[in-house]
C-alpha cells in the first residue's frame, strides 16, 4: 500500500474530511488533495506530524510493504462532533447535470431583471417627445407592466431553480466528504470546462466594459444638437449590454460554483459555509434597497448602480465576518 492510499485510508478512519486534516497540520486542503492523489509528497515535518496525529510509526507511513500500522483510530477531536456527509458518485453527478440547468435558469432571470425597464424607458420618453399618439400615463402604466411581468418571470425561474436544488443544499451548509472516484470526477469535469469558463467569463466583463459605448455615443449626438431620446437610446444600449454581459457571468460562474461546492474550494470551504448562510439576508437588503429607490423615483436608468456598489460592498463584508467567525 503507498503512502497516498494509507493517508485516505488513516484519514476516513479518524472521521476527518481533507480539510480537517489540512487544519491540523497547518497546510492548504489542496495540499492534502496532492498527497492523496499521489500528485505530490510532504516534506518529513509533516509526516512526523501525521505520524502523531494517527498514531502509527513513520516506517509504517513511508514503507510500501507494511500493510497494518497496528494501532487503534485516534479518536476525532471533541469540537469535530458534527460528521460530515457522504456524497456519492451517483448524487455528484445528479447534482452537477442540475447545476447546469439552474445556471440557465437564474442567469436568464437575472438578465430579464436588468432588461425589464428598457421599455418603461422608452415609452416614457418617446410620450414626452410627442413620437406616439399616446400620453405619458399610459406609457408609463404599460412600461411597469412590462417591467412587473419580467420580473415576475425572472421570479419564477429563481424559485424553480431552487426548489430543484433544495435536495443539494446541504452542499452549501454542511460538512461533506466524498466517496472514493468522485473528487477525481469532479476535478476531471471541472478541468475540461475550465477553458469555457474563462472564455464566458472575459465575453461577459467584455460586455459589461462596453456597455458605456451607447451612452458615451448618443451623449456625443445629444451635444451636437439632438434631443433627450439620443440619451434614452443610450440608456437602453447601456442596459441591454449590461444584461448579456452578467448573464454569461453568471451563466458560468454558477455552473464554476458547482465544482467548487463537491470539492469545498474556493467559496465553499468550511469556514465560507458557516458564514454563506447570512449571504441571503445581504442580498434581500440589496434587492430592497435597489426596488425601493426605483419605484419611489422612478429613474430605473439611474438606480442600477446599486448592485455594483452592493458588489463591491459584499467582498468587505464577507472579509469581515470572515474575521469574527474565525477568531470564535
Amino acid at each position: 500500500m503507498i503512502f497516498a492510499d494509507k493517508l485516505i485510508e488513516n484519514r476516513k478512519k479518524n472521521g476527518w474530511s481533507q480539510e480537517d486534516l489540512a487544519y491540523k497540520l497547518g497546510v492548504s486542503r489542496q495540499s492534502v488533495s496532492k498527497w492523496e492523489s499521489a500528485q505530490a509528497i510532504p516534506d518529513m515535518k509533516k509526516i512526523l506530524q501525521m505520524a502523531d496525529l494517527f498514531g502509527v510509526s513513520t516506517d509504517y507511513l513511508l514503507r510500501d510493504e507494511i500493510e497494518d500500522s497496528g494501532n487503534e483510530p485516534v479518536p476525532v477531536d471533541v469540537n469535530n462532533d458534527d460528521p460530515a456527509r457522504r456524497v456519492s458518485l451517483e448524487e455528484a453527478t445528479a447534482f452537477l447535470q442540475h447545476n447546469q440547468k439552474a445556471s440557465h435558469l437564474i442567469s436568464t432571470g437575472v438578465m430579464l431583471c436588468i432588461l425589464s425597464p428598457i421599455l418603461l424607458i422608452v415609452l416614457n420618453e418617446l410620450s414626452e417627445a410627442g413620437l406616439i399618439p399616446f400620453s405619458e400615463a399610459v406609457c408609463s402604466g404599460a412600461g411597469t407592466v412590462v417591467l412587473l411581468v419580467l420580473i415576475a418571470i425572472a421570479v419564477v425561474l429563481f424559485l424553480t431553480a431552487y426548489m430543484r436544488g433544495k435536495p443539494y443544499s446541504f452542499l452549501e451548509n454542511e460538512k461533506i466528504d466524498t466517496e472514493y472516484g468522485v473528487s477525481g470526477m469532479v476535478k476531471e469535469y471541472s478541468a475540461n470546462y475550465a477553458e469555457t469558463h474563462s472564455r464566458l467569463m472575459i465575453i461577459g466583463i467584455l460586455f459589461c466594459v462596453i456597455s458605456a459605448i451607447p451612452l458615451f455615443l448618443m451623449n456625443m449626438f445629444s451635444s451636437i444638437g439632438e434631443d433627450a431620446l439620443s440619451m434614452t437610446i443610450g440608456i437602453s444600449g447601456m442596459l441591454a449590454a449590461i444584461a448579456v454581459g452578467v448573464k454569461l457571468i453568471a451563466l458560468t460562474s454558477i455552473r464554476q460554483e458547482g465544482f467548487e461546492k463537491l470539492l469545498e474550494e474556493g467559496d465553499y470551504t468550511r469556514l465560507n459555509k458557516r458564514i454563506g448562510k447570512y449571504d441571503g439576508i445581504y442580498w434581500a437588503i440589496a434587492t430592497a434597497v435597489y426596488l425601493t429607490w426605483s419605484f419611489l423615483t422612478m429613474r430605473w436608468q439611474a438606480t442600477w448602480i446599486v448592485w455594483p456598489i452592493a458588489g463591491v460592498i459584499y467582498a468587505a463584508y464577507r472579509e469581515i465576518l470572515k474575521l469574527i467567525v474565525d477568531k470564535k
